[in-house]
C-alpha cells in the first residue's frame, strides 16, 4: 500500500466524517472530493474502493453510538422495553417510535434498491437532490420554526416519528440527504431542530449499520493484508470527523437552524455543475 493511497483514504474519511450526518449530503460532497478530483477507484480498484466507502460510513455510525451512548443503553435497557409492552405510550422516547420512524424507507429502500441504483446514482440526479433538497430545508425554516411544540428529544409522538419517516423517504433520492429531510421533516411537524437532529442521528443508526453490514458481507474478500491499512486509516478518520461534526452540529443547530446549511448546499451544487459539466 503505497503513501499516497493511505492518503487517499484519510482525506475520503475526513470528507465523510464532516459530511454524513450534516444536511449537507455526503454523497455529492463524495462527487466533488473523490469522483472528480481523487479518483480512488484508479488507484485502489473499482471493488475495494466502494468496499472503502462502507467502511467509513461504519465509522461515522461508531462516532454517533459514542455521542448518544447513554441514550442508547436506555433504549435497550430490558425495563423499557417492557414499559413499552405493558404500559403502551410513554412520554419518553422508546424503541417503537425509532421503529415507526425507520419503516417506511426501509420498505421503499428494499423495493427500490436495484432501480435506484441503476438509475439514480448520476452526477445530475445528485445535483438536483443537493438543489431540491436545500430549498426543502428553506421551506421548513420559514414555515416551521413558528409552531414548534416539541422542544425535546422525550417530547416527540408516535404520530411524529412516522411523519419523520415518510419524509426520510425522499432521502432514498441521492444527494437529497438523510439528516436534511428528517430534519427539516421533524420541525414541519412541529419538533425543535435540537429534537429533530437528535431522532435523526439516533435514527439513522440501526438502518445504515443494517445497510452497511449486509453491503460488506458480500465484499469480504475484499479486506486483505494489502487493504487493511487503508481500510483502517479511513475508518478511523471518519470516526474521528464525525465525532467532532456532531458534536458541532448539535450545539449549532437551534442557533443557526438549517437556512445557512441549505445555502452551502447551493453553492456546492454549483461549484459540482461547472465542474463536471
Amino acid at each position: 500500500m503505497e503513501w499516497y493511497e493511505l492518503f487517499i483514504g484519510f482525506l475520503l474519511g475526513v470528507v465523510e466524517g464532516l459530511t454524513e450526518f450534516a444536511p449537507v449530503s455526503s454523497t455529492g460532497h463524495m462527487i466533488l472530493v473523490d469522483d472528480i478530483w481523487l479518483n480512488s477507484s484508479r488507484f485502489l480498484g473499482q471493488e475495494v474502493a466502494n468496499t472503502f466507502k462502507i467502511v467509513i460510513q461504519l465509522g461515522s455510525i461508531l462516532a454517533v453510538i459514542v455521542v448518544f451512548r447513554s441514550r442508547f443503553k436506555a433504549l435497550l435497557n430490558p425495563k423499557e422495553l417492557l414499559a413499552i409492552r405493558h404500559e403502551g405510550p410513554t412520554k419518553k422516547l422508546n424503541l417503537l417510535h425509532i421503529f415507526i420512524g425507520l419503516l417506511p424507507a426501509a420498505v421503499l429502500g428494499l423495493m427500490f434498491e436495484d432501480y435506484i441504483d441503476t438509475h439514480l446514482f448520476s452526477i445530475k440526479t445528485v445535483l438536483i437532490g443537493l438543489v431540491i433538497g436545500a430549498f426543502f430545508m428553506i421551506a421548513a425554516d420559514l414555515s416551521g420554526v413558528k409552531r414548534q411544540t416539541t422542544p425535546t428529544l422525550d417530547d416527540i409522538t408516535y404520530k411524529q416519528a412516522l411523519g419523520v419517516g415518510l419524509i426520510q423517504c425522499f432521502s432514498l433520492w441521492p444527494g437529497f440527504s438523510r439528516s436534511g429531510s428528517t430534519i427539516s421533516g421533524g420541525v414541519l411537524l412541529g419538533m425543535s431542530h435540537r429534537a429533530a437532529a437528535d431522532f435523526t442521528f439516533i435514527m439513522a443508526v440501526p438502518i445504515m449499520f443494517g445497510a452497511s453490514a449486509l453491503s460488506l458481507y458480500s465484499k469480504w474478500s475484499y479486506f486483505t493484508v494489502d487493504t487493511l491499512p487503508v481500510f483502517l486509516i479511513g475508518f478511523v478518520s471518519a470516526f474521528l470527523f464525525a465525532l467532532l461534526s456532531i458534536k458541532f452540529f448539535l450545539k449549532l443547530i437551534n442557533k443557526v437552524k438549517l437556512t445557512p446549511f441549505a445555502i452551502y448546499r447551493l453553492v456546492l451544487a454549483a461549484v459540482i455543475y461547472v465542474l463536471y459539466f
